[in-house]
């Protein structure tokens, strides 16, 4: 298998890269599942990169129903150190508007029982997640949303919920009173596995509407969102190409090395199964 170093991971209305070419369909197995599709491997300004749908083509997966694992573990397989995922998301401030972007730098976890880890089994890691996103890969996709004339907020803190329902009112302006601003239903789970892979992970987060909190604004309905994904869609797809060449050289970030103190258990208690299972990820650990 070809080595892929970027990675794109395709949110709500983003479920295709027209611009790839030389394009193959790559079925990917893992010890944890399969993921939600094919992996679209082509050449995008110059460049290799893999796409995947999050929600596979058609959109046949819920949020809470994403195999996370087996999504992020596939990138890893085709050796891909960067992933940029973009995501759907509702606002939650007033100054955040509809078909606005943002490159948040923080999340928040109120999802129930998702499985967001790769360890366990007999060997237990512990990452450092105080700053879950790249920093470097963020200002990447930053000055590229500029670039492309869109309004890009910079930083802000994501709110991952469980869904597929949204919000109710009461939910919505709580989270407004913690400080959250933006709202979606997928990102942590992907941004803790990537770091737990060492892959430098960033979220472009494209808003499609206020969520329910906003008085003044309908109260957020498929149809709606659906005219605003498409909209957000182009324009991601604008900021992708312009990104995908600025990413190269080596890394200096935190996510390249996130394993190196992380794991914990004594390495002669670990279970040869369980070594075996994640060679991919700690096997330059444990040699």
């Amino acid at each position: 298998m070809a080595e892929v170093k970027i990675g794109v991971i395709g949110g709500s209305g983003l479920y295709n890269m027209e611009a790839l070419t030389d394009i193959e369909h790559i079925k990917v197995s893992t010890p944890f599942g399969d993921p939600s599709d094919d992996y679209i491997v082509g050449t995008l300004e110059g460049v290799r990169v893999a796409f995947l749908p999050r929600h596979g083509h058609g959109h046949r997966i819920s949020p809470s129903e994403l195999n996370f694992r087996a999504n992020i573990y596939g990138f890893k397989t085709f050796g891909v150190e960067h992933i940029i995922s973009v995501s759907a998301v509702g606002s939650l401030k007033e100054h955040i508007h509809p078909l606005d972007v943002v490159v948040p730098d923080q999340f928040f976890d109120r999802t129930r029982e998702r499985v967001s880890t790769f360890f366990g089994h007999g060997l237990v890691a512990h990452i450092a997640f105080a700053d879950p996103v790249c920093p470097n890969l963020s200002e990447l996709i930053y000055q590229a949303a500029v670039g492309q004339g869109a309004t890009v907020h910079k930083g802000g803190t994501y709110l991952c919920m469980e869904g597929p329902a949204f919000s109710t009112r009461g939910e919505s302006n709580v989270y407004r009173q913690w400080g959250m601003d933006i709202i979606g239903m997928t990102n942590l789970q992907e941004a803790k596995l990537a770091r737990e892979a060492e892959i430098c992970y960033a979220t472009m987060a494209m808003v499609t509407d206020y969520d329910c909190w906003h008085e003044e604004e309908e109260d957020v309905t498929v149809e709606a969102i659906i005219q605003n994904l498409m909209k957000n869609a182009e324009l991601a797809k604008k900021v992708i190409r312009s990104v995908i060449p600025n990413i190269s050289g080596e890394r200096t970030c935190i996510c390249a090395n996130a394993l190196q103190y992380a794991l914990i258990t004594d390495r002669k208690s670990i279970p040869e199964e369980t070594k075996q299972r994640l060679d991919l990820l700690v096997g330059k650990y444990l040699k």
